[in-house]
């Protein structure tokens, strides 16, 4: 039997960015040859989705050009529209707010988005075929200019997840709503990018089940009093990341989606939660090892049954078993 596909999506950007910081750090370079190491053991290949930030910190470029010409991984991008050029002023304060690429007009996106390939490509010496977008915000109009760049696999869809309620620009409406978004790889169509179609652009989307309940009410889950109700009846999301999920629910997760039969699985997470500090996830040296014990309990389970691709791997797969107009919802 064919192994599924075990894709691990690392969005590359700087220090603790929830906080909102105006410098912006990125000390958690250093702290990736750990991760990569692990990695490693399992023959698993990261894909390093990079930010602008990120492409120019020099020991994160050696790092990478290290990994990617032994095969050990993929470097992609990955766009903060407040902080990428070129920097022009959308809010009254772009680094309080940070919107979202989609909210830019159209030349502003197009260009934020050509200079960081061109930037990446310069970097890296490699065409950049991957891609997610920051704070997961895409449509498609975001997908043509990609197309048009190049790019043949985005993995920004969170299934099941609706992000209106989380703000950007504060006269927008708010993220994407991905509630009725496939869980399966998928060929997008040009004009409504939740449904597959005969684009060559392939959608991956993050590994996440959500119960019944979630996706009749999500709401519940997001008011503290009524949160615990809906728990004691059906879990919340199930996310394969571990700042988003304990590791049982990421094992939830996982399973669940091999016994669905579904052709991937992509975990994400964040480079500078790798860095004690990094994050608001794990704040501590003592979080940190404890994530490194679930990251590890989890691939010795997901080795046993995947194999490690990255998401350039990944799309020649696809390329040849799933064509557009056929693929699953």
């Amino acid at each position: 039997m064919d192994r599924t596909p075990f894709l691990i999506t690392v969005d590359t950007e700087g220090d603790n960015l929830w906080a909102k910081p105006r410098e912006i750090t990125t000390r958690n370079a250093a702290y990736l040859p750990r991760f990569q190491a692990l990695c490693d053991e399992f023959n698993f290949k990261p894909v390093y989705l990079t930010n602008y930030e990120m492409a120019m910190c020099d020991e994160f470029v050696e790092f990478a050009r290290t990994v990617i010409a032994r095969d050990g991984g993929e470097v992609g991008m990955h766009l903060h529209a407040w902080n990428s050029p070129p920097l022009i002023p959308l809010t009254s304060d772009d680094f309080a707010h940070q919107p979202f690429l989609i909210e830019y007009p159209k030349p502003v996106m197009q260009e934020k988005i050509r200079t960081i390939t061109r930037l990446l490509e310069e970097r890296f010496d490699r065409p950049i075929v991957s891609h997610r977008a920051g704070r997961f915000a895409f449509d498609r109009r975001y997908a043509a200019m990609l197309l048009a760049e190049g790019y043949g696999v985005d993995c920004s869809v969170t299934p099941g997840i609706d992000w209106r309620a989380t703000p950007g620009d504060p006269r927008g409406s708010g993220g994407p709503d991905y509630s009725e978004f496939p869980q399966r790889p998928y060929f997008l169509d040009p004009d409504d990018i939740a449904r597959p179609g005969n684009a060559r652009l392939l959608e991956a989307p993050v590994t996440i089940r959500c119960s019944g309940l979630y996706r009749r009410v999500p709401w519940m889950y997001r008011v503290p009093l009524l949160r615990r109700i809906a728990s004691t009846m059906a879990p919340g999301p199930a996310w394969l990341s571990p700042a988003e999920s304990t590791l049982d629910a990421m094992t939830r997760a996982a399973h669940g989606a091999r016994d669905e039969g579904i052709e991937h699985l992509e975990l994400m997470l964040h480079s500078s939660e790798l860095m004690p500090g990094g994050s608001p996830s794990f704040p501590r040296s003592v979080d940190v090892e404890h994530l490194y014990v679930s990251l590890r309990t989890l691939f010795e389970d997901i080795s046993a049954w995947c194999v490690g691709m990255t998401l350039k791997d990944f799309l020649e797969r696809m390329r040849g078993t799933l064509r557009p107009h056929a693929a699953s919802a």
